[in-house]
């Protein structure tokens, strides 16, 4: 069983900057995808940013540019450097971590971000 600890979150200006963290402990085999959701009040999650084993990584418009995903070199932690932080980017971020080796799927308990003033 893999867990996920999300770490980085909290209250920011505009402008400014995070990084959010995902510990993974657990096997989670040779071939996966990695990455962050959000969910803001009233609104679906959906995705910010993927990164695969393979290396390929995937950004939601709205945060391209912005924002870069990147996992330590064992793939056990996942990061989240969020720059140009706007209003629209508050929401509660979780972790993901999809195991294609094992057929599993693990999410993270959410971190909140607030971008305010």
């Amino acid at each position: 069983q893999v867990q996920l600890v999300e770490s980085g979150g909290g209250l920011v200006q505009p402008g400014g900057s995070l990084r959010l963290s995902c510990a993974a402990s657990g096997r989670i085999g040779s071939t996966y995808a990695m990455g962050w959701y959000r969910q803001a009040p009233g609104k679906q999650r959906e995705l910010v940013a993927a990164v695969t084993s393979g290396g390929s990584t995937n950004y939601a418009d709205s945060v391209k540019g912005r924002f870069t995903i990147s996992p330590d070199n064992a793939a056990t932690t996942v990061y989240l450097q969020m720059n140009s932080l706007k209003p629209e980017d508050t929401a509660l971020y979780y972790c993901n971590v999809r195991s294609i080796t094992w057929s599993k799927n693990y999410w993270g308990q959410g971190t909140q971000v607030t971008v305010s003033s």
